[in-house]
């Protein structure tokens, strides 16, 4: 089976298609799988150290231009179709499979052209501009939250899988990890992050917390990700606040275990990106989300609502930290009543497909089938 993965620029985007790829590999060592990305998104070093062959096409997002740059957006996304379709005629794909943003429209545009089967994946709860442009020219659209189909045209095939998450450190448990880390036992453990690149917001946020909550309980240990972009703001922040003077504050610039001290954690502080909160449902994690406003359609919003409306979770929205212990009160919460953190924990579980790995497999031989495709 030849399989093109279509989706890039984020790791929003990208995590889901390489997460699909390993279900495939897993289940057919025998395929050839390569992506289509752009030539400066996260694709660009994530996808080769996966180990798979890497597309570049000339694309940009339309969303937030205006003028001239508008119209340079829409001349590259004409020109890339182009691109996209040399890139087929290469690499003679089975199927194509986008995963969302602007980078997947171009190749899924081509193949649909091409009469190749053709595939979405759409994580967040609000579907994106790509997806909506190729709702109707598509095989298959798969989903992560039942309210997708609900922003959806009704005519477009879609199906609910959950979100594909790849399996490296999900199989820890709280007692594993915390030995990996050699964290004791009984300590009550907080990690909090706004995603790889970091975020100014939660940088404050932990400022708020390890001042009001962590310092005040000698059993806590706090644990907080400043990312890529803005670690030296969150440690001038912390140092300024003499928080880092002691072990029970940890201040982490970037890690690639992040999902180790997610599983060591008894409560996790995070943003609403919708893999974030697959990996955060999938362990079972009590937690305190605060969906970013500076996004697309306000798809974190609707993630984070999506959770918050089950019981699932607890949304805090930026303007809602204004009063400076907004986070603090929860986590006391959270740290006093353990039938409340647990009945929280249960209930997320709830939003994580288990089947998911599965799902997809199956939607995926099914529609090679309908093609009558031979699956090698």
């Amino acid at each position: 089976m030849r399989v093109l993965f279509s989706g890039g620029a984020s790791g929003g985007h990208v995590n889901p298609a390489l997460a699909i790829a390993d279900i495939i590999k897993a289940n057919y060592p025998d395929s050839e799988i390569a992506f289509v990305g752009t030539p400066y998104g996260i694709e660009n070093s994530i996808v080769p150290q996966a180990g798979y062959k890497l597309y570049k096409i000339k694309i940009e997002g339309v969303n937030g231009k205006k003028g001239l740059g508008k119209l340079k957006a829409y001349a590259r996304a004409f020109t890339a179709q182009f691109s996209a379709k040399k890139v087929i005629k290469e690499f003679k794909p089975d199927i194509v499979i986008g995963t969302g943003g602007y980078a997947c429209w171009p190749a899924l545009k081509a193949a649909v052209e091409a009469r190749i089967p053709t595939m979405l994946h759409e994580s967040n709860s609000m579907p994106g501009m790509a997806v909506r442009r190729l709702q109707n020219d598509v095989d298959v659209i798969m989903t992560n939250f039942d309210s997708t189909k609900d922003n959806l045209d009704p005519t477009a095939n879609v199906v609910k899988v959950g979100n594909p998450v790849r399996s490296q450190g999900l199989s820890l448990t709280r007692a594993s990890a915390r030995e990996k880390l050699g964290i004791d036992a009984e300590k009550f453990v907080v990690l909090s992050f706004g995603g790889s690149l970091g975020a100014e917001c939660l940088n404050d946020v932990a400022v708020e917390y390890m001042k009001n909550f962590a310092l005040a309980h000698e059993n806590v240990i706090a644990y907080h990700v400043g990312g890529k972009n803005y670690y030296e703001d969150a440690k001038r922040k912390l140092e300024d606040n003499k928080l880092l003077e002691n072990n029970k504050n940890v201040l982490i610039s970037f890690t690639n275990e992040l999902l180790v001290y997610m599983a060591a954690a008894d409560v996790v502080i995070c943003r609403a990106g919708a893999m974030t909160l697959t990996e955060v449902a999938r362990m079972g994690k009590a937690a305190v989300i605060i969906p970013s406003v500076n996004v697309t359609d306000g798809h974190q919003y609707k993630n984070a609502k999506s959770l918050a409306d089950g019981g699932a979770a607890i949304m805090v929205e930026e303007s809602e930290l204004k009063n400076g212990a907004k986070v603090s009160e929860l986590l006391e919460r959270f740290y006093n009543d353990v039938d409340f953190r647990m009945e929280m924990s249960a209930r997320i579980k709830d939003f994580a497909d288990e089947d998911v790995e599965k799902k997809i497999l199956q939607n995926i031989r099914t529609l090679l089938d309908s093609y009558k495709k031979i699956v090698k």
